[in-house]
């Protein structure tokens, strides 16, 4: 899929952005979206699910007037069964709702942010990431509409998780494009897990306006706005594919990595396409005891 061409004002977008307090507006945005006066919330709410076409319909609660404010109708809760999960124990699933921006494999260390952009797995991580050199990656872009929470996209074992300080940069497909090293800019929650047959990194970016993200294993680990990356904080919990593990209180990005030879991208991807969580992104490829899975990949997992 051809990338779509950028709007007429997106570079004026991206240069506004390097001198606004986006840490200031991220905490304004974030008192807001917790106010409970019921004119001033059902305001936010209704206008924001008529600007962005929300589809309440695979909500829980599809009754905007039942949310006590605006992020908890921002983080709602899916319906049972809104997002089935594959039958292929092998397969490895979107852990959000959003857009397939990026995917492949990693060029050496370097990953794919846009067109003519790439950046590194170290500076993603903060730390030395050569075990995941030469493996898998794809970047999800959550827009304002999606559902926002992320789920497990196989059976993992928490190994470990850091909080890494940056930007707030937009990680709209324009500033994508435009600005240099934009996810490894931004404020970022980093968490490693074994998986069967090999690790997963998954990365949960922030962005304008989204300077909050919950874990279940954590709780809210930001705000504050911290300068220094934590120490990597070791983790524990397993969680079955599908398990909620975090959410952001307003939209971002989330990026995972994958060890090399783990995983085998579905052959009807593309990038651009529009993903939901649970559907099918690839298949693993060897056999652990978490499970039983092939020792090897198909040769097109479509056909598995």
């Amino acid at each position: 899929m051809s990338a779509s061409p950028l709007p007429w004002y997106a570079p004026l977008f991206v240069a506004v952005q390097a001198v606004l307090p986006t840490r200031l507006l991220s905490r304004l945005v974030h008192g807001l979206a917790h106010i409970r006066w019921r004119p001033l919330r059902r305001l936010l709410i209704r206008t924001f699910a008529r600007a962005f076409s929300v589809d309440m319909r695979d909500a829980a609660q599809p009754d905007l007037d039942s949310y006590p404010h605006f992020n908890a109708f921002f983080t709602r809760a899916l319906r049972d069964g809104a997002r089935p999960l594959p039958a292929d124990t092998q397969a490895l699933c979107s852990p959000v709702d959003g857009t397939l921006s990026q995917f492949g494999s990693m060029e050496g260390h370097r990953l794919v942010q846009a067109k003519g952009r790439d950046y590194t797995a170290d500076a993603l991580l903060a730390e030395d990431a050569s075990d995941f050199r030469g493996g898998a990656f794809c970047t999800i872009y959550l827009a304002p509409y999606n559902y926002h929470r992320i789920h497990a996209p196989h059976d993992l074992q928490l190994r470990g998780w850091r909080y890494v300080p940056g930007r707030l940069f937009s990680v709209n497909p324009s500033t994508a494009a435009l600005r240099d090293q934009l996810f490894a800019r931004n404020e970022r929650v980093v968490a490693h897990f074994d998986c069967a047959g090999g690790r997963l990194a998954m990365v949960m970016v922030g962005a304008l306006l989204v300077g909050s993200v919950d874990t279940v294993w954590a709780g809210r680990i930001c705000p504050p706005h911290r300068r220094s990356a934590s120490a990597l904080m070791p983790g524990s919990g397993t969680f079955a594919r599908g398990a909620e593990l975090a959410r952001f209180n307003m939209g971002s990005t989330v990026i995972l990595l994958a060890t090399p030879g783990l995983l085998q991208w579905h052959s009807d991807l593309r990038t651009g396409a529009d993903v939901r969580m649970g559907a099918t992104l690839g298949h693993l490829c060897q056999r652990t005891n978490l499970g039983p899975l092939s020792s090897k990949c198909p040769d097109d997992p479509k056909d598995a």
